[in-house]
């Protein structure tokens, strides 16, 4: 029972410690943002315009990633869809800097296209059979969505009142 407390004391202070590390990266990296306004002013605009979407798309990442340790500070567990919400966004990242640097072949291309394609597939079914929503319509509530079949009885109770003989 120690050991237990001890972990989790050493993943609660790992995950507080990644928290402020990630404080610390959003906020360079939104200055970051800021500062490569002047590649729009003193250069090209499309070279200061393809520095913009990569700092903006790294932001959203670390964002993202933000999200998730918070969430897993809180509750004690890593959503999938968090962690597929995450790596969706540096797909994407990838895909916006290969276009504008134009240095992908149609295989590459291809590829990053599949695992957008599956990635999309796993947040959907993340979604669809969360944890969250399995427990819940396991449970009935009077009313509310459909009943299993151990309680039918209880329901059938519940929804027919007692009649007596007087």
């Amino acid at each position: 029972m120690k050991s237990i407390k001890l972990f989790k004391k050493a993943t609660d202070t790992i995950s507080t410690i990644f928290l402020y590390i990630l404080l610390l990266a959003l906020i360079v990296g939104m200055a970051k943002t800021l500062l490569e306004i002047r590649f729009i002013i003193f250069e090209s605009l499309e070279s200061g315009f393809n520095h913009m979407v990569t700092s903006v798309l790294t932001v959203f990442i670390v964002i993202d990633l933000f999200k998730a340790f918070v969430d897993y500070h809180e509750h004690d567990r890593i959503k999938l869809t968090d962690v597929t919400d995450t790596t969706i966004l540096i797909v994407m990242r990838e895909i916006a800097v290969g276009l504008y640097s134009q240095e992908f072949e149609y295989k590459f291309v291809l590829s990053l296209a599949t695992l957008l394609l599956v990635l999309g597939i796993i947040r959907v079914f993340a979604v669809k059979y969360s944890p969250a929503k399995t427990q819940a319509s396991n449970t009935f509530v009077p009313g509310v969505g459909q009943p299993s079949k151990a309680g039918l009885k209880s329901i059938f109770d519940y929804c027919n009142p007692v009649h007596e003989n007087n």
